[in-house]
């Protein structure tokens, strides 16, 4: 059973590290289906072609929709969940340093899944987390 203050605590701390994975994500997104010249220039660097990057952008772009709608966000984040999955394959692959780049999706999947975790009462319930 939770507590009010955990509750409490949940109730802010939850939708704030959603809103900030959900503001990174849109920013690179966005940057992609713009095509502005730092974010073409970095998916070009690891590997992918400048004709991708806006379709990759509007994938991008629908996964972080999918998360900050409340009656999708689950979703959204197991859309996320590969989308950052494919950026560590990416960076392992071409031996980026490994807490700056490889591990970086891996932060921004704790704000995604931490952020939800914190929000959605039945998530928590789903997978509790018990104090041995």
């Amino acid at each position: 059973m939770e507590s009010v203050v955990q509750r409490r605590r949940a109730a802010w701390v939850g939708p704030a590290m959603s809103v900030l994975a959900i503001l990174f994500l849109a920013v690179d997104a966005v940057g992609k289906v713009l095509r502005l010249g730092p974010y073409v220039e970095g998916t070009v660097q690891v590997g992918f072609p400048q004709s991708a990057v806006i379709g990759l952008g509007l994938v991008e772009l629908a996964a972080v929709v999918l998360y900050a709608i409340p009656n999708t966000s689950m979703l959204g984040a197991i859309l996320l969940t590969g989308w950052l999955g494919g950026a560590i394959a990416t960076h392992a692959r071409l031996g980026s340093p490994l807490f700056s780049h490889t591990l970086f999706p891996i932060y921004v999947a704790v704000l995604v899944w931490g952020g939800l975790y914190l929000r959605v009462a039945a998530l928590r319930a789903l997978v509790p987390l018990r104090r041995a």
